[in-house]
C-alpha cells in the first residue's frame, strides 16, 4: 500500500467516523487524534492532540489504557488514531540528542489557571537546567504555593514537552514525578542537567 493510499483510507474513515458522531449526537465536534510511541528510551508514550495542540504526553502501559483515560477525560468528542508525525519527530530529536528544545504547540486551555500559570513557567526552563518548586511557583505569581504547584507538576498532561523532570525540591533532590523517579533522573541525565547543580 503506498503512502498516498494510506493517506487516502485514513481520510476516508475519518470521514465515516466523525460523520457518525455528529448523527449519533447532533452536534459537530472537533476530534481529538492520538497515536502511541512505543519504542522510546523512556517505555511507551501516549500522544493526543486537537485543533489547539498537544493536549497529552503520557507515559502509558498499553494503547488501551490510553485510549481508556482519553475516553473518560474526553469522551464527548471523537477520538481518532492518527499519525501526529510532528509530534514524533521532535520527540525522536530529543530522545536522539539532536535537538532537546522543542516547538511543538500544546493546548492547556482547559486547565486551572493557577496550573496554566506553573506550566507555563515550567516551558521556560531550557534544557540543561533546572529549578525548584519554590522557585517555579514564584514565577507563576504564588511564591508560598511550592507544594500546589508540585501537585500542579504532577499533573501536567504534556509530560517532557512541558519540562516537568527539570522542577527539584529545594535540596537538589528529585522530588517526585509522575513517570517515576527513574525515568526523570534518565530525562535530567540526557538534558546534561543531572546531577544537578541548583
Amino acid at each position: 500500500m503506498t503512502a498516498e493510499h494510506a493517506a487516502a483510507e485514513r481520510s476516508a474513515v475519518e470521514h465515516i467516523v466523525l460523520g457518525a458522531f455528529d448523527t449519533l449526537t447532533g452536534r459537530r465536534s472537533e476530534p481529538l487524534r492520538y497515536a502511541m510511541m512505543d519504542d522510546t528510551p523512556v517505555g511507551a508514550l501516549g500522544l493526543a492532540a486537537g485543533a489547539g495542540g498537544l493536549r497529552h504526553l503520557s507515559f502509558v502501559e498499553s494503547e488501551d489504557d490510553f485510549v481508556e483515560r482519553l475516553l473518560g477525560e474526553h469522551g464527548d468528542v471523537p477520538i481518532l488514531r492518527s499519525t501526529l508525525d510532528d509530534v514524533r519527530r521532535a520527540l525522536d530529536r530529543y530522545f536522539t540528542g539532536r535537538r532537546l528544545a522543542f516547538d511543538v504547540a500544546v493546548d492547556l486551555d482547559e486547565l486551572p489557571p493557577f496550573q496554566r500559570r506553573v506550566l507555563d513557567a515550567t516551558a521556560r526552563i531550557p534544557a540543561g537546567r533546572v529549578a525548584t518548586y519554590t522557585q517555579v511557583a514564584n514565577q507563576a505569581g504564588s511564591p508560598r504555593a511550592s507544594r500546589a504547584a508540585g501537585n500542579a507538576l504532577h499533573n501536567n498532561p504534556v509530560a517532557i514537552i512541558v519540562p516537568c523532570h527539570r522542577v527539584l525540591r529545594a535540596d537538589g533532590s528529585l522530588g517526585g514525578y509522575g513517570g517515576g523517579l527513574p525515568i526523570k533522573e534518565w530525562l535530567l541525565t540526557h538534558e546534561g542537567a543531572w546531577p544537578a547543580a541548583l
